[in-house]
């Protein structure tokens, strides 16, 4: 019996642990830094003295205490480091989680966005790129200008319902444009 309760909560946690893998990892699939032809690190575009800068920004502060509460996001966000990049996880347990992402080096330009239904918009005053993912993932990524970008990730813990994951990325896009330069 207690053999049976325990394989029973391990089947109930693998969502939450797949869920986890996929925040941490704070981006979906498909979307990487473009690589050189030869293989080597993406060469990160030179700042550009014109371009306004995400440097003053903190990524945990773009939503307010209101904002979560709008996009449904019940708890605080955690920083964390993606590469060179600064980003915020927010996760709401067996549900979705959030993670925004401020690229000092890498415009759009500069993403790999070969995998996923890509959809060009405009959120706010900012161009962005929509790419939907498979599996109940979505990214909204903001041109800031220059080499920069501001990527919205959103994944379901049920690994399901890509249009759903939209919507709430479109969402969280929408309350933290305002506050880009």
């Amino acid at each position: 019996m207690a053999d049976r309760s325990a394989a029973r909560a391990a089947l109930l946690l693998l969502p939450l642990a797949g869920l986890a893998m996929l925040v941490s990892c704070g981006r979906m699939p498909g979307i990487s830094h473009a690589a050189p032809a030869d293989g080597g690190p993406p060469a990160p575009a030179p700042p550009s003295s014109s371009a306004p800068s995400l440097a003053k920004l903190d990524p945990c502060a773009l939503l307010s205490p209101q904002d979560r509460s709008s996009a449904g996001l019940t708890g605080q966000g955690k920083p964390k480091t993606i590469g060179e990049a600064r980003a915020c996880d927010w996760t709401v347990p067996s549900t979705f989680g959030v993670t925004v992402t401020l690229d000092e080096t890498n415009g759009l330009a500069n993403l790999d966005l070969s995998d996923g239904k890509r959809t060009k918009k405009d959120v706010g005053s900012h161009q962005a790129v929509q790419v939907s993912g498979r599996r109940g993932t979505c990214a909204v990524l903001l041109d800031v200008g220059g080499a920069q970008s501001v990527q919205v990730d959103v994944n379901n813990a049920n690994f399901a319902d890509s249009d759903l994951a939209c919507s709430r990325a479109d969402d969280v896009a929408g309350l933290v444009e305002p506050k880009l330069p």
